[in-house]
């Protein structure tokens, strides 16, 4: 009987924990044409922005939190940077549209949320998803640039929070951005 016990007991700690599992695009894929609704929301299409030049999708767990705040005042603070080499940003979590609000408004993010509560743009990236108890499903921190031809150029599967945009802009010297 104890031994029943231990063995549920370990099962129930692993599925707490649960990651749902995702293979993240690849260098060289095709960038996803999806949708999804803006912190202020609106729809939002990834696939007309990829023409226009460079788009760093970003990945994060929680708005508001340590390390995504870290990571989105990185890029904050070299948006300009980012901008005179033709990069979009993009930020992408399960948070709702309120959330992405008050986070883009309390941090003073220059640039687009996407509030991907149904995770149609994580799924698309292959993006793997936690899901926390008490907190509920959180995306994995990774990040993707993509070029005009909306193909993906360099990925950062375990990004950074505060050197995500050095570590952006050193992706775009070393392919020639």
């Amino acid at each position: 009987m104890r031994r029943l016990i231990g063995v549920l007991l370990a099962m129930g700690f692993f599925t707490l924990f649960n990651t749902t599992r995702a293979e993240p695009l690849a260098v060289g894929a095709s960038a996803p044409s999806v949708s999804g609704v803006t912190e202020a929301g609106a729809p939002f299409d990834l696939g007309a922005v990829y023409p226009k030049g460079y788009t760093l999708v970003y990945f994060f767990p929680r708005a508001d939190t340590p390390g995504c705040t870290a990571e989105g005042c990185s890029l904050r603070d070299a948006y300009q940077d980012l901008s005179d080499k033709g990069v979009a940003v993009i930020g992408v979590s399960t948070d709702d549209v309120p959330a992405q609000k008050a986070f883009k408004e309390k941090y003073h993010l220059p640039f687009t949320l996407l509030a991907d509560k149904d995770r149609t743009v994580i799924n698309a990236f292959g993006v793997p998803v936690h899901e926390i108890p008490a907190i509920g499903a959180i995306a994995s921190r990774q990040s993707f640039l993509i070029n005009k031809e909306g193909r993906i150029v360099w990925r950062d599967l375990k990004a950074s929070t505060r050197q995500q945009a050095a570590d952006v802009l050193k992706a775009l010297k070393e392919s020639g951005g």
